[in-house]
């Protein structure tokens, strides 16, 4: 199994928490485009896996056109191996999703929308520079669900002035909706976003962490209530509607990255492309298929695995590690893993090592206290 992340490298307007690599300027669109069909035709030459997944992430997918979007994906039919039923997913604003564009997209290759809702207070999508208001979003959902089954929302909690009642109003519009698949992310000052300079300006005042963990377990038992399984730390579905991209991530498969920015990872090792929407079209122009790599030894497997465990349903395997990196890794791990048994923030059965819902709030502190530095 293998999957296909397109990076759309535009936006309508910064989003003040964003790190991600965009351009408000669709000056070069037209060559970026070119560059990453040819990056396409290049890549797919001698790769025989199955394509399950095809992710247009971003920037912005939906400010493309639906003409440009769907001469992206028949591109990949046409030069990768394609699974009967993949899961195509598109990223999009809701601003960007009329009713015109509802149609096309259904009648088009994508079959399932991430959605990037935020939140439904004004104030917060205010504070976040979002360029849609909480009743365009309303209505956008409204909408998108007459064309699609398949929807996920993203929404952020821990905003600064937020409390449990207004957390917890965000999710109510998930659960009356009965939407198939929702995912949350705490709000993090990045660095080099306008949040990073409000904050440091005392502008804005990051709510307090254990504030933030009790939005994050009001998450979970809710969504627990209404029949969400929290299958990683920050998505929540339905069964049956896991996103396969996003799980083919974290169980560690195969990725191809197409477009500026975007990574890929052979099982080996993970290549990247340059930051830079100019410089990405003279390195595919030359053949330049990637700007940066890094080769995974053991030692970084291994700390993956621990990571990924610890975000999801899947946890982390006695056997697995015994199999895939010997006895010296499996009792390491064992006798390290045995404090945060005994404090509640992991739970074991049979040789599966999961995190509760604290456990997964803290899972990264974790991780890095679990990684091996040296054999």
């Amino acid at each position: 199994m293998s999957g296909i992340y397109v990076h759309i490298p535009y936006c309508k307007q910064a989003c003040h928490y964003c790190n991600y690599h965009f351009s408000t300027s669709l000056k070069n669109k037209e060559s970026v485009i070119s560059a990453m069909l040819k990056e396409i035709e290049i890549k797919s030459i001698g790769n025989n896996d199955l394509i399950q997944t095809i992710y247009f992430g971003g920037g912005t997918p939906s400010f493309f056109d639906t003409k440009e979007i769907n001469k992206i994906i028949n591109s990949i039919f046409e030069k990768f191996k394609i699974s009967d039923k993949p899961e195509i997913t598109l990223e999009a604003n809701p601003d960007d999703l009329s009713n015109t564009k509802l149609i096309e997209l259904s009648q088009s290759y994508i079959n399932r929308l991430s959605i990037g809702v935020q939140s439904f207070n004004d104030d917060e999508l205010k504070l976040m520079n979002r360029s849609h208001s909480s009743e365009e979003a309303k209505k956008c959902i409204d909408n998108s669900l007459k064309y699609y089954n398949n929807i996920s929302i993203d929404l952020i909690f821990g905003m600064p002035n937020s409390n449990l009642k207004t957390w917890e109003s965000n999710l109510d519009y998930v659960t009356n909706w009965n939407l198939n698949h929702m995912s949350a992310y705490a709000l993090t000052v990045e660095p080099k976003t306008a949040l990073e300079s409000f904050v440091k300006k005392n502008i804005i005042k990051p709510l307090n962490e254990d504030l933030v963990f009790e939005q994050h377990e009001l998450m979970c038992n809710k969504m627990s209530k209404y029949e969400y399984v929290n299958y990683e730390l920050s998505s929540f579905a339905k069964k049956g509607y896991f996103s396969r991209n996003n799980s083919a991530y974290w169980l560690r498969k195969k990725y191809i990255g197409i477009g500026p920015s975007a990574h890929s990872f052979d099982g080996f090792q993970r290549t990247w492309n340059v930051s830079n929407n100019s410089l990405y079209v003279k390195d595919i122009s030359k053949n330049k298929m990637f700007s940066g790599k890094e080769k995974l030894s053991i030692i970084d497997k291994y700390n993956e695995y621990v990571m990924t465990g610890l975000r999801t349903k899947w946890g982390i395997s006695l056997t697995y590690l015994e199999n895939n990196f010997g006895l010296y890794y499996k009792n390491n791990f064992e006798n390290r893993i045995l404090k945060y048994v005994n404090t509640s923030l992991v739970v074991v059965k049979d040789d599966i090592f999961t995190t509760t819902i604290k456990g997964k709030f803290l899972a990264d502190g974790i991780a890095s206290e679990l990684f091996m530095i040296n054999p």
